[in-house]
């Protein structure tokens, strides 16, 4: 067996079986290594070098997470969630409480889209909104893994789709550099006209999960939320105010100067400053948001060793000249393979912008000789690259709903975020995908 499927394999079933992510990230690392014929030296070698790359990634969401935690001490959140506990009322078996529930879905999915373009903070909102907003949710008995769904739409289908934001790294940085780069024709192509029919798919697996898997009502214990999250946060309009000149300020900030970590540090800086954050608070504070984003970060840190080492087998390319050989001139089979391929590697690696540059080298060439479209060639290369972003255990796309649901314990990440995600929105993908390789 091909090393690369091997170690995302084991990587995958020791997920499954509730082993730790990480664990099993350097458990499928180490056998991925072995099963390719280098030694448990150039293994562990490899996987140390690796680890550097996630470390700037860490760094971002633990500055992130604290900035979130001072933005809750402001009271942003649990005013929001006070003001739909009062839509609520006592009309939990309602019509009224079914609309309140898709409102909810419907914000949710805002923030998140917002947070790839116009507020690039990422998942780092979730932990600031999803907690304080559990025993609205548990009130009106929303399946959780709904919820997983709506927010990995709202932080996958932007940076894939609308060239703004992450999107602009992702589509224009990334896809379209590494296509022109590699022999592709990317002058005057419309990217979001490439990658349209693959955003499709990805709302259709929204429409799914909302209109019928997750529709129904789930129970969870409210003793249990009550004594994580059911504080009391004081909150006035200056604190508000202050919270949204906060974030203006973060966001203007990570624009001027590329920096995420600098913008949600000049945030919490304004925090310490107005009064929100008191001085003497500060560093508690800090150091509690970033252990809420802690455990990202070292499982991201973990992907980055994961991936080193499987670029140092060299099966990538070994992997992908096998899927050559079976394709033979079929170009509907080739597509589906080169989908396939990277659907293995962005599950694996745990990241859509890493795994561009590893494919990119490998399917342009092979494309531009089976006489695919320089249209087509974007869609398949910018699909195969975001497939397996959803229900990747080791993707932030799932490990950030994760952060925001689990936080009272009742909420799995491999159960009630990966096999959903990986569900609802890697099959539409690779169907869409497939499709737009064959009519653009």
């Amino acid at each position: 067996m091909n090393a690369v499927v091997a170690a995302v394999l084991i990587m995958l079933v020791l997920s499954l079986a509730r082993i730790h992510v990480v664990v099993a990230l350097i458990v499928g690392a180490v056998s991925g290594g072995l099963i390719a014929g280098l030694s448990l030296e150039a293994t562990i070698a490899a996987f140390n070098n690796g680890l550097g790359g996630g470390a700037t990634v860490a760094l971002s969401y633990a500055t992130l997470g604290a900035f979130a935690v001072a933005i809750g001490k402001s009271g942003l959140a649990h005013a929001l969630a006070d003001k739909t506990l009062t839509m609520v009322g006592q009309q939990e078996n309602s019509a009224a409480a079914k609309s309140v529930r898709y409102m909810i879905i419907g914000v949710l999915i805002l923030i998140a889209l917002s947070s790839q373009n116009i507020l690039p903070i990422h998942i780092a909102f979730i932990p600031l909104v999803v907690p304080p907003m559990l025993y609205v949710m548990a009130k009106l008995k929303m399946d959780r893994r709904l919820v997983a769904c709506a927010l990995t739409f709202g932080l996958i289908t932007p940076y894939m789709f609308l060239p703004i934001g992450f999107g602009g790294i992702y589509l224009n940085e990334i896809l379209m550099a590494k296509i022109g780069a590699n022999g592709g024709e990317t002058e005057g192509l419309s990217v979001m006209q490439a990658m349209a029919l693959p955003a499709l798919g990805m709302l259709c697996g929204l429409l799914v999960a909302v209109f019928f898997t997750y529709r129904g009502e789930r129970e969870y214990d409210l003793e249990a939320i009550t004594r994580t999250e059911r504080v009391n946060v004081s909150y006035s309009s200056g604190t508000l105010i202050m919270a949204v000149i906060a974030i203006v300020v973060a966001f203007v900030v990570q624009l001027w100067l590329g920096s995420m970590i600098l913008g949600a540090l000049a945030g919490f800086l304004l925090f310490n400053l107005s009064g929100v954050v008191k001085w003497k608070e500060a560093d508690d504070l800090f150091t509690e948001g970033m252990k809420m984003l802690a455990m990202i970060g070292f499982i991201m840190i973990a992907a980055s060793g994961f991936a080193e080492v499987m670029r140092e087998t060299g099966e990538i390319a070994t992997l992908v000249q096998g899927s050559v050989d079976v394709i033979g001139n079929n170009k509907p089979m080739a597509a589906l393979l080169m989908l396939l391929v990277g659907l293995m590697i962005t599950m694996g690696i745990g990241s859509s912008f890493s795994t561009i540059p590893i494919i990119a080298a490998l399917y342009v060439p092979l494309a531009l000789e089976m006489g695919f479209s320089s249209l087509a060639i974007v869609a398949l290369v910018g699909t195969a690259g975001a497939l397996g972003d959803a229900g990747s255990p080791a993707s932030d796309s799932t490990l950030g709903p994760t952060a925001g649901l689990n936080v009272d314990g009742q909420h799995n990440h491999i159960w009630d975020s990966v096999v959903p995600t990986f569900l609802h929105y890697n099959l539409p993908l690779l169907g869409f995908g497939w499709l737009a390789a064959m009519v653009l």
